[in-house]
């Protein structure tokens, strides 16, 4: 089995968490979307390699434990592999330490390599990377990759229009963008009394600019479920677990 691993380090800023000085889940969905990002430069399967192409990875799925709270001026290294792929799925694994070497959170992401003009999916065997791929079967955390469909379960929360500042060199909603709005669900006092103890996303349709987005909650003993939907059609779940106390 390979030991390959790719290493990035970051910087927590203080637009990196929320009022409570704790990381916010859309920071971490976003140092492990450039470590990625830089990870696949790496391997030879990149943005600028695939783009030629007419092809790209669009992000299906995250999900993340929080292991540790990360405060302002820390640094983070982002630890991350790919997994061997299944038919059109792509996986990756991802450890994230701070600066004293403590666990802060571990990830899964599910990805599909699309060709970007018709949304097809492909396989691994469009890379020509893929042959030589130093993929590592080893995981951070067993995921749970489904999400409950709330259908008319959820109670609307809030809506909002996408805007230019969301969108990402395709030219739609960023997937860390997403963490936001959901955790835009949640008062101020609901997230004093509790830390986030995991979370899941995943993304079905992609919202550009100018869309409007409705979102649902629904709240249960485990955890609260939310679903974004534009014209009555759900584009995005998440689902958040949590500990009571503010600290993590």
């Amino acid at each position: 089995m390979s030991d390959y691993c790719h290493k990035r380090e970051f910087s927590v800023r203080y637009e990196d968490v929320d009022f409570l000085d704790r990381i916010k889940p859309s920071a971490l969905l976003s140092f492990a979307q450039d470590a990625a990002g830089t990870s696949a430069d790496e391997l030879g399967f990149g943005y600028d390699d695939l783009i030629p192409f007419g092809y790209g990875f669009v992000v299906v799925t995250t999900c993340c434990e929080m292991l540790k709270p990360a405060r302002p001026k820390d640094v983070l290294t982002v630890e991350t592999w790919p997994l061997t792929p299944r038919r059109v799925v792509f996986e990756r694994a991802y450890a994230v330490n701070n600066q004293a070497g403590e666990k802060i959170a571990a990830l899964a992401s599910r990805w599909c390599l699309v060709e970007l003009g018709s949304g097809k999916m492909l396989p691994p065997e469009a890379l020509k990377a893929h042959k030589n791929c130093p993929y590592r079967d080893e995981r951070t955390l067993t995921p749970e990759w489904n999400l409950e469909k709330l259908r008319e379960k959820g109670k609307e929360v809030y809506s909002m229009t996408a805007r230019a500042s969301h969108l990402d060199h395709y030219r739609h909603v960023n997937n860390a963008k997403y963490a936001d709005f959901f955790t835009d669900c949640f008062s101020r006092e609901e997230r004093e009394r509790k830390s986030l103890k995991s979370f899941r996303i995943s993304y079905s349709k992609q919202v550009k600019e100018g869309e409007t987005l409705l979102f649902y909650r629904k709240d249960a003993s485990e955890g609260i479920s939310f679903e974004a939907r534009m014209n009555g059609e759900a584009t995005t779940r998440f689902f958040a677990a949590f500990r009571e106390g503010a600290e993590a």
